[in-house]
């Protein structure tokens, strides 16, 4: 059972509102983050670095929600679509940004 409001730490609520592609989005990142939708609101207002992890517990996330949506899909529903691609995009831009911060690093062998 929930805690009176006056007893939590965090009390207050602050709302916005978001287009559509907006929350694609911002969900998007929130599934690649692997942090809690508050931690990643609080950390992404506050202006502080909000980064995508990578390793086998955020391959395995990544992975149930990439079923979940397909589950949806075959059931034809256009938001989960929506949230795919942006999923897809994101995850490319990770990889782009891994390649080219591991490009600084010469894999390269010279004989």
């Amino acid at each position: 059972m929930a805690c009176k409001r006056e007893a939590r730490f965090r009390r207050n609520t602050i709302a916005f509102w978001l287009s559509d592609e907006e929350k694609v989005q911002v969900e998007a990142r929130i599934i690649l983050s692997g942090l809690p939708k508050g931690d990643y609101y609080r950390n992404a207002i506050l202006g502080q670095e909000v980064k995508v992890t990578a390793g086998s517990y955020m391959s395995n996330r990544v992975a149930k929600v990439l079923e979940q949506i397909l589950g949806h899909l075959k059931n034809g529903n256009i938001e989960d679509e929506k949230l795919l691609l942006e999923l897809v995009k994101q995850l490319l831009e990770v990889e782009q940004n891994r390649n080219a911060s591991a490009g600084n690093r010469s894999t390269s062998k010279t004989d």
